[in-house]
């Protein structure tokens, strides 16, 4: 299986130029189609006393946004220079929105990581949570400072479900060039929950596969997880998002939104 479009969100944060180079790679390994995004809302002024000052502010801020998305076009076309399946495309619109119908055209998404200790994000920023639920396409979560994703070691977070099933098929042209395969399936039960079967999966489609049951629940299943990707040195971590109410699970916590906020690696996540 290839990848024949990815697209990734640029945005003028300091950690930018890092998640265009890793798409970049990306893009040369799988032979893909670039597609870099951007959007900025040019928001209305709030507070003005006419019409007459409202528009001119509104041409000011209108000229700023286009200024933002002009730096983050020539930010993409450096870190792409050279590479010639590239193109841009952008808007004055809501990011998280435009990127969202943007997506129809790829096969993968690349977008930031925001964790609690990363620098504070740009008004050009597509925050990763939020956007996994809405996306309809796999998002490669890009930590800071990852300018190319080697694909060595894959550890797949595995709890059965939609959301789990999704992330691996969507992952495959991942794994089937991955030198090693963990499945892992974190529980207060024996049960493995068929992480097994998806192992079998797997090794049909020619993956080095093992799986590993961590004994725990749903309160340190991020904790544990994280842990195996670290002893491990894995690259990459494949997961699906929101297994419970995604809204719940977004605005009180959970596996999905811990192991955002913290993941070392690059994490494909689906939906």
């Amino acid at each position: 299986m290839n990848l024949a479009s990815i697209m990734v969100s640029v945005d003028l944060g300091a950690a930018a130029a890092d998640r265009v180079q890793l798409a970049t790679s990306l893009a040369k390994r799988f032979e893909s189609r670039l597609i870099g995004v951007a959007s900025r809302q040019a928001y209305p002024p709030s507070g003005s006393r006419d019409i007459l000052s409202a528009v001119r502010v509104s041409d000011v801020e209108r000229a700023q946004a286009n200024r933002d998305l002009e730096q983050a076009r020539l930010l993409f076309e450096r870190s792409t220079e050279g590479f010639g399946r590239a193109s841009w495309r952008s808007d004055l619109a809501h990011p998280p929105r435009y990127l969202m119908q943007q997506a129809r055209a790829a096969d993968v998404v690349v977008v930031g990581r925001w964790g609690v200790e990363d620098p504070d994000p740009s008004s050009l920023v597509v925050l990763p949570g939020p956007f996994v639920v809405e996306a309809g396409r796999p998002v490669l979560v890009a930590p800071p400072g990852i300018e190319e994703l080697r694909i060595g070691r894959v550890v797949i977070a595995w709890k059965d479900g939609l959301e789990a099933r999704r992330a691996v098929l969507h992952s495959l042209p991942f794994l089937e060039r991955a030198d090693t395969v963990h499945v892992v399936a974190v529980s207060s039960e024996p049960d493995d929950g068929g992480s097994q079967d998806v192992a079998e999966y797997l090794a049909r489609h020619g993956a080095a596969v093992t799986t590993h049951l961590l004994r725990g629940d749903d309160l340190i299943a991020a904790e544990a997880i994280l842990g195996f990707v670290d002893r491990e040195g894995a690259d990459l971590l494949v997961m699906g998002a929101y297994g419970h109410s995604r809204l719940q699970e977004w605005v009180f916590g959970g596996v999905t939104r811990d192991i955002l906020r913290n993941t070392p690696v690059c994490c494909l996540m689906s939906n």
